[in-house]
């Protein structure tokens, strides 16, 4: 057996490396300064590993008859708007409007409303129920996050709003410009956990769910930008239903994006197992508890 032999030391060593230990304990042990964080980048980076497909105009102009049917059907609207405070004097700005999930029934409540989004076929579906309605308050505007809202005539309002509508390159300038469009205050809702999509689907297909930021990245950049915002959630089980099987793959293969035919197998198998038909319409077997956080700041001028 051979005896092991500690290699001597070289002078000075010892002292270096108890410098470098208590270098790194310090370290370790310094407060971290969220401000210093670039959450902007965090947030952008996250939005790019997201599962579902990329949310440019044609992607929603695809969805806008499915996602209007369907949004009108969720609890989300009813208690968003028990949340939301306004007087029937002031104006509001609603960005990423969809077919007017919110601006429909916030007509009554407020003065007037422009209504943003990038998809035409959203806001041709929002006009069509405006006339059914004989609802003249609302001005649609066709734009974007990375728009000149000045170009577009946006102006001030009272209140501005972006209902899960986040989406883009920019986080940062996106809420400095909600935040400029603002007389009086800001509301954000935004994604926690898992947010609205099915985990049991992605497991299914062998997939990681990844859904995008976080409501607290973004409730920490608010804080990096000065902001000292408010944070309410919005909290409900749900069970999806569609109108025919059909239906419902064809609305869960445009949210996941299906890519190869084994894919197209597996969630026609998932539905078969999980689709089930019940009091006229077809819903999924499981309900899913949803969360979704409403961010809010009044602006100190008001």
């Amino acid at each position: 057996m051979h005896s092991l032999h500690r290699l001597p030391e070289q002078p000075g060593s010892r002292q270096a490396s108890d410098k470098e230990k208590e270098s790194a304990d310090e370290s370790m042990l310094s407060p971290l300064d969220i401000r210093e964080i670039d959450w902007n980048r965090i947030c952008w980076e996250t939005r790019k590993r997201k599962s579902s497909p990329s949310s440019n105009s044609a992607y929603w102009d695809n969805r806008a008859p499915a996602f209007a049917r369907n949004s009108s059907k969720s609890d989300y609207s009813v208690l968003f708007l028990g949340m939301l405070k306004v007087k029937p004097h002031w104006t509001l700005l609603d960005v990423g409007c969809a077919a007017g999930t919110l601006a429909i029934p916030l007509a009554e409540r407020v003065k007037s409303i422009t209504a943003i989004d990038i998809s035409g076929n959203m806001l041709a579906l929002l006009r069509e129920r405006c006339a059914k309605l004989n609802i003249s308050t609302i001005q649609t505007v066709l734009g974007a996050w990375e728009d000149d809202w000045n170009a577009l005539g946006i102006g001030e309002h009272d209140v501005a709003l972006a209902s899960r509508s986040l989406i883009t390159e920019d986080f940062e300038s996106a809420l400095s410009k909600l935040d400029k469009a603002a007389r009086r205050r800001v509301y954000v809702s935004t994604i926690v956990g898992d947010g609205p999509h099915d985990r049991r689907i992605y497991r299914a297909l062998g997939r990681e769910l990844n859904p995008g930021p976080d409501y607290i990245y973004l409730y920490n950049l608010l804080y990096r930008m000065g902001i000292r915002a408010n944070v309410n959630f919005i909290t409900y089980q749900e069970r999806n239903s569609y109108e025919s099987p059909e239906d419902a793959h064809a609305h869960l293969s445009s949210k996941i994006e299906l890519f190869t035919p084994r894919e197209e197998s597996i969630l026609q198998a998932f539905l078969q197992e999980h689709l089930i038909f019940e009091e006229g319409k077809w819903i999924m077997s499981y309900p899913r508890k949803i969360c979704w956080a409403v961010i809010w700041w009044d602006k100190e001028k008001a």
